[in-house]
């Protein structure tokens, strides 16, 4: 029960000067460069995830392209390959 109590105390009185230091000036100053940073780097990676999925779209549209002369191409042959006879 003693320990309990000292513990709480103790926990009360690091916890009231943690929000001392942690709303100290100087405090409040590196949390705003680190969120500054933060939002910048949010930025860069927002930025490289566009050109990701932009190059993305294009190769899957040229894939697409590809796929359609094929099958094109594969269509003509067969229509070409049904006017000719085979003897049997």
């Amino acid at each position: 029960m003693k320990k309990g109590l000292i513990a709480f105390v103790g926990g009360v009185l690091f916890g009231t000067a943690g929000v001392k230091a942690l709303s100290s000036k100087d405090a409040k100053k590196a949390y705003t460069h680190c969120t500054a940073a933060a939002l910048r780097a949010k930025d860069c990676v927002v930025k490289t995830a566009t050109t990701i999925q932009e190059n993305a779209e294009d190769i899957v549209a040229e894939a697409k392209q590809i796929n359609e002369e094929r099958e094109s191409k594969q269509d003509e042959n067969s229509v070409a390959g049904d006017d000719i006879v085979t003897e049997q």
